[in-house]
């Protein structure tokens, strides 16, 4: 795990929080439309996939000619490719299904044990 790497693991981790942050986002509009948690997860995760998903994919495909490239500097380029291309087929997998189910999942909790925010 070189330099490159950790500069691409960097920028992955930013444009995933992003999405995350714009799914519960969202979801927090519902909520403050009268929808359940898991209705409002629901919806943010229908609103927001087309956009997570075509983000992602464009950064997959920008990505690719980083893994394939070759000549000088190649090395470099396979490292900071291989790094961010596969992290973002997990990070989109994680945005699309996980993110909306922790939402449901928190917000409910929090909603039974009588937190609230100000």
């Amino acid at each position: 795990m070189d330099v490159f790497m950790q500069v691409g693991l960097v920028m992955l981790i930013g444009l995933a929080a992003k999405n995350a942050i714009l799914i519960v986002q969202f979801a927090q509009e519902r909520r403050k439309d009268g929808l359940t948690p898991a209705e409002a997860a629901e919806a943010a995760g229908r609103q927001r996939i087309r956009p997570i998903l075509m983000t992602s994919f464009a950064f997959i495909l920008g990505v690719l000619p980083l893994v394939t490239a070759s000549g000088a500097g190649a090395n470099a380029r396979h490292s900071l490719g291989t790094g961010v291309l596969s992290g973002m087929f997990f990070a989109t997998a994680v945005g699309v299904f996980l993110i909306p189910g922790m939402y449901a999942m928190v917000q409910g909790l929090r909603e039974k044990s009588g937190v609230s925010r100000k």
